[in-house]
Parts: C-alpha cells; structure tokens; sequence
C-alpha cells in the first residue's frame, strides 16, 4: 500500500517513530531493552492521558448534559492517549503495526468464546447510554427491593451505592433485563398511601380532617402548593384522606401524601403515623381506631362442647331410668335381649 493511502493518523505516527529512530539507533538490539522501552513509553502515555483528562475535563462536562456520557468520553481520552505512546514505543522496538493488528485478531478470535459475556455487557452499556433510563446520582429499587443510588454507569457494568452503606456492581446485560425503578427520573417527589380504620361511631369528617393536619404538620411531607402533574392527571400536593371502603369492623380511611425526599420514605411514613396516633389519642377527639369484635358461640357441633352435651345428656338418661326402677342403656346392652 502506498503510504499516502494510509489514514492522517498513521502517517503521523509513523513520521514521527522515523524521526526519533535514527537518534537512538540501538534501542532494538537487545528484548530486554526493547521490552522497557516500551513499558516506559506506555506508562508515560497513561500518565499523560491523566493530565489530558483533567486539562478537557470541565469543556467535555459542559459539552456533555448526562454526566455518564462524559466519563465515558473521557476514558475513552484516556485510552486514546495511552494507545498512542504504546504504538510509537513499539515503533521504536521494531514492532509493525500489522503484526500488531495480526496478533491482536489472532487472539481475539481465540479467546472470544470466553470474552463473549463480556461483549454482551459492553453492548448493553451502550444502549444503557443512549436509552437514558437513569443517570448518575438518581435513586433506584432493583426488583428484589433493593434501593441505592446509581454512583457509576460504564460500558460492562453499572456500580450503585445502596442505602445499606454497600456497593452493587451488576453488569449491564444483567441490570438491563431486570425491572429499575426510577425515583429520580423527573421529579423526586413520591406518593405514599396509609390506611387507618375507625368505628363506625366515630366522627368520620373530624378523623378526615384531623389526619390531613396531622400529616401535613410532618417536615418530610408537601403540605401544599400547586397540584402536582403526573401525564395528563394532576393530584392535589396537599394530604389528602378519602373513605376507601366499608370493612366490618369499621371505615377505612386511605390517607395519600407526598413526600420530597425518596430515601426517606421509611422515615417519613414513620412520623406520619406516630403524628396522627398522637392526634387520635387526643380527649377531646371524638374518633376510636377500630378493632376486631369477635363472638363465640358453641352449641352440641363445637368441639369439646359437643362431647360435653353428649355426655350431660346420657347422665340425664341414666337418672331417670333410675329413678323409675330401669336398667341403665347401657345395661340393656350387656344383658342382651
């Protein structure tokens, strides 16, 4: 091939291993050299890449709006560096870049059984990329329950920071197959429902009210303001308490609030509940939490009743056969006739 065919930048980098071959005409006499050589040049080429990275860091931030684009740009800065001084330290040993290429297949086509999970999950990274399900720094819930935020999205796997204190690292064709729920895609704030049963002689409208207050009173939860949008469907930001149904020991009260911080929902629901248990348990409340009421009846079919009556009523029969000179039933049955 002539060399003018070849691409821009390896005829760069082929200028520019021709100009520093003749100053050290000796570098490829000896593998041990040549081996350091090389692994020098590298090394400075990583050390560079990390200069370079730092040096384009904030323009890629502002270029980029998602930040896992970003640091995927900016490794790949990275790579591109280290690539670079790699070839021009092989140019210098001696080493061709077709060969290079050559070894690089050869191996590639050996080993590619074994890197094919590998290959799957950097091809779900770069649908992960582009499809923008999350983002870093979003909270999610995995479909077993587990909830964290996303601390690192690359092309083999997704690292999330649960809110255990531990770290998952799920690789992407993995994560990408199981069910993510997003609490921070749009907006974090979240809806959470509780249900609180009173008697049917309590007052309903005051309980309605006084769960309303008492939830809006704690600091988690949206007290008020405009309704908040959800499609096409708004739903009030204040707390809202509905009659959900008629249960047979009371009505059930379904009380629907909001609250701004999604790590916190645990939090949150327990200071909702204890605000109105201590609302409800005021003197001056005329509302009773309901209970269940259960009557036992037992007659002559209830378990040890049943015997019980059986045996009350051969008692009977006895007695009275005596008393009017009789043999006993069971008597009469040993006599025979």
């Amino acid at each position: 091939m002539n060399v003018g065919q070849l691409p821009g930048p390896i005829r760069f980098l082929g200028s520019l291993v021709d100009r520093l071959a003749p100053l050290f005409p000796n570098w490829g006499s000896s593998p041990a050299v040549s081996f350091l050589i090389l692994v020098l040049f590298t090394a400075f080429g990583y050390g560079l890449s990390r200069y370079v990275v730092r040096l384009v860091g904030r323009q890629v931030a502002k270029r980029f709006r998602r930040q896992s684009v970003a640091q995927q740009i900016l490794r790949l800065i990275r790579a591109l560096v280290s690539l670079f001084f790699f070839l021009v330290g092989a140019g210098l040993v001696g080493l061709e870049l077709g060969n290079i290429v050559l070894s690089v297949t050869v191996f590639s086509a050996v080993i590619g059984i074994v890197l094919a999970p590998l290959v799957g999950s950097m091809v779900n990274g770069l649908f992960l990329l582009a499809d923008e399900p999350y983002e870093i720094g979003d909270m999610v819930e995995l479909s077993d329950g587990t909830r964290g935020f996303i601390d690192d999205i690359t092309i083999r796997y997704t690292k999330i920071f649960t809110l255990e204190n531990t770290f998952l690292v799920i690789p992407n064709d993995v994560i990408r197959e199981d069910k993510v729920t997003n609490f921070s895609a749009e907006d974090e704030r979240i809806r959470l429902s509780l249900s609180v049963e009173v008697t049917y002689e309590s007052d309903v409208a005051t309980a309605r009210s006084l769960i309303e207050s008492a939830a809006s009173k704690v600091d988690e939860v949206i007290e008020g303001g405009p309704d908040i949008r959800i499609g096409s469907a708004r739903y009030p930001a204040r707390p809202t308490c509905y009659i959900d149904e008629f249960h047979d020991d009371g009505v059930i009260l379904t009380l629907r609030y909001w609250v701004d911080r999604p790590y916190k929902l645990l939090t949150a629901r327990s200071r909702v509940q204890t605000a109105i248990w201590e609302r409800l348990e005021e003197q001056d409340v005329d509302v009773e939490i309901a209970y269940p009421h259960r009557h036992l009846v037992f007659d002559d079919t209830s378990g040890e009743a049943r015997v019980a009556t059986r045996e009350a009523a051969e008692r009977a029969a006895v007695d009275s056969a005596a008393v009017r000179g009789e043999a006993a039933p069971e008597e009469d049955a040993e006599n025979g006739p």
